[in-house]
């Protein structure tokens, strides 16, 4: 085989696998994008879940971390000299990684941020190690529609700000997130924001809404806010489970049939409490297993009210109006992004009251808030395509060009 039939070694990188349903969409649209512009590729994962990724997607996969217990609280001598331990080995594991690769895509996720709960020796470590790596061994690291925001805690924010400084390519899924890594200290001149990568999933139409009251689909998150909301977790955990329970409750006493969704494996712990204190049977819940799954819910409900950011985007792809309970900056971007900006209720905050007024103006301007969604679907596809093309051209510059002299002949 000669040098320009050797097939580009792709990688891609990241919380996959681990029962996260976005991120998991997210690596199904850069698969997409792969098999459709370079099925010659061979791809595989370093990731978090090897085992989900190779049975899901059928590629190889490689577990992230050295040391197994990387993600439970180190209370023991054992497990603190493991967890030290797996950062050393963790270095040289993942050069290793890299070095086989052509290029490494780290597929969107709100990987530079820290809107959730996040140590800085976990993820934004390993993701360091990365794009440190690739620089160092010139293998093309590519952060594709990546989530940012600005981040207090120092420690994290130099290994955000160091993994964006030496990453090859970035572009970003809002505004807010290039201004943020901007003001971390990254030079963004050339950086583009597009949407984020579930945008170019296939999706069902969503059914027309018959007249009458129809489902209603509510999706649920295992919500203690973020990292600077440590001392005040349980506070705004029980503030917002209180609130979406008597938010489903009323729905239900009206005669509405709710569905609860998941967007990861530990919601669903906030599924059981609202099944345990709302005892009506028009109250269910989905186990989706993807984005498809969610959007297949969603497509087939009158209205939406989610927390999670890819739930959000499961409904408005399907062009189902939608309602945010937002917790972070990147739900409220992407809520005005599609038009739909008035719909946005703090999900710190929740108050039930509010919410069912939001809701019902919701359902008011349904019909209008439709034709919109479909507008701003299609521009947010073509968007993401102008980006796959950007990427063939920067990351696959050697089979762009052979490409393009195909297409002359």
């Amino acid at each position: 085989m000669t040098a320009a039939q050797t097939p580009v070694r792709v990688g891609v990188f990241g919380l996959l696998g681990s029962g996260n349903l976005g991120n998991d969409g997210s690596l199904e649209a850069v698969l997409g994008y792969l098999g459709r512009r370079h099925p010659e590729a061979a791809v595989d994962a370093l990731c978090g879940g090897p085992e989900a990724v190779t049975a899901r997607f059928g590629i190889p996969a490689t577990r992230l971390h050295w040391y197994r217990g990387e993600y439970r609280t180190a209370s023991r001598a054992g497990a603190v000299v493991g967890k030290g331990l797996g950062k050393l080995v963790d270095v040289f594991r993942t050069a290793a990684w890299v070095r086989r690769h052509d290029v490494v895509i780290v597929p969107g996720m709100g990987v530079l941020e820290a809107t959730l709960p996040l140590r800085p020796w976990g993820f934004p470590y390993a993701l360091f190690l990365l794009c440190a790596s690739g620089r160092l061994l010139r293998t093309r690291v590519a952060l594709v529609s990546v989530g940012a925001a600005e981040i207090r805690n120092r420690p994290t924010r130099a290994l955000v700000r160091w993994s964006g400084r030496l990453a090859a390519y970035r572009s970003y899924r809002d505004e807010q997130s290039r201004d943020a890594m901007r003001a971390m200290g990254v030079d963004t001149a050339r950086d583009k924001v597009y949407p984020d990568l579930a945008f170019s999933l296939p999706a069902p139409r969503a059914g027309e809404p018959s007249g009458a009251p129809g489902p209603v689909c509510v999706g649920v998150m295992d919500f203690h806010g973020g990292n600077d909301d440590r001392a005040r977790a349980d506070e705004i955990h029980g503030r917002y489970l209180d609130g979406t329970i008597r938010f489903v409750r009323t729905l239900a006493e009206e005669g509405r049939p709710v569905r609860l969704l998941t967007g990861d494996t530990c919601d669903a712990t906030v599924v059981s409490a609202i099944l345990d204190a709302v005892d009506s049977p028009l109250v269910t819940a989905a186990d989706p297993a993807s984005l498809a799954d969610l959007m297949n819910e969603m497509a087939a409900a009158d209205t939406v009210v989610a927390v999670r950011y890819h739930n959000l985007i499961c409904a408005l792809k399907t062009g189902t109006p939608a309602l945010a309970l937002s917790y972070a900056a990147k739900s409220d971007a992407l809520m005005d992004r599609m038009g739909l900006g008035a719909y946005c209720h703090p999900a710190r905050e929740v108050d039930a009251d509010r919410l069912l007024e939001q809701f019902r103006a919701l359902e008011k301007a349904s019909e209008q808030l439709r034709r919109t969604l479909a507008e701003r679907n299609q521009d947010a596809a073509r968007q993401l395509e102008d980006q796959f093309d950007e990427l063939t051209s920067t990351l696959f510059p050697a089979t762009d060009h052979a490409h393009a002299q195909r297409e002359t002949r």
